[in-house]
């Protein structure tokens, strides 16, 4: 399986971003410490999620960073992507794992410490642990776990703890602290007015 990085951009396709101009941002400062997670729109086609991760995965391929797809397993394997990440409403973990196989990185979404040893005990490489704080990146998302809510995953499971929902830079220290292996970040990269500077940040934080 390939090394996990501690800093997981995943890609803003809400109308007005562009998910590939942060990438590239994101890409010279941030390697190899940085997984790229293509997510699109609910509304997004397979043939444009398909197309955008076959980009994401050449930029990618020079700096040997690994990319995931969210939801979309077929989509990942056609591409040929490291493996996926489901959501709590997508493939059950174990039947995502017995579609990418038993090499592929293969991510979950847990909240709490039972939901993520279960996930774990079916397959799952790594856990997407949030929300830590309230976000308006995604809809529909159940309330914010915070600092508190990552410590108890972290300590109930024996692997990589990300967390995600509404993270910076200045939120890095509590959740390491906490045993959060690394943080995944939506806005704070794709709003930020220097995405290069962000990731910068992100990373110097994760390296503390």
């Amino acid at each position: 399986m390939p090394s996990l990085g501690r800093l997981h951009l995943i890609t803003d396709t809400r109308p007005g971003r562009d998910p590939l101009a942060v990438l590239r941002a994101a890409l010279l400062v941030a390697a190899p410490e940085l997984v790229v997670q293509v997510r699109v729109e609910d509304t997004a086609t397979d043939r444009q999620a398909y197309d955008l991760t076959r980009r994401v995965l050449d930029l990618c391929a020079p700096y040997g960073v690994t990319c995931l797809v969210n939801d979309r397993l077929d989509v990942a394997l056609a591409a040929g992507a490291a493996g996926g990440h489901v959501g709590a409403d997508d493939l059950p973990v174990a039947a995502a794992r017995r579609v990418l196989g038993p090499a592929a990185v293969l991510g979950a979404t847990a909240r709490e410490p039972g939901a993520a040893v279960e996930a774990v005990a079916a397959g799952a490489s790594y856990l997407g642990v949030g929300p830590c704080h309230a976000t308006t990146t995604k809809d529909g998302l159940p309330p914010a776990i915070g600092v508190p809510g990552i410590r108890a995953v972290a300590e109930a499971v024996g692997v990589p703890v990300i967390a995600i929902g509404g993270v910076t830079a200045a939120d890095v220290p509590a959740l390491r602290a906490a045993g959060a292996y690394g943080v995944a970040v939506v806005g704070a990269l794709s709003g930020a007015a220097d995405p290069a500077r962000a990731a910068t940040e992100l990373i110097g934080a994760l390296a503390c």
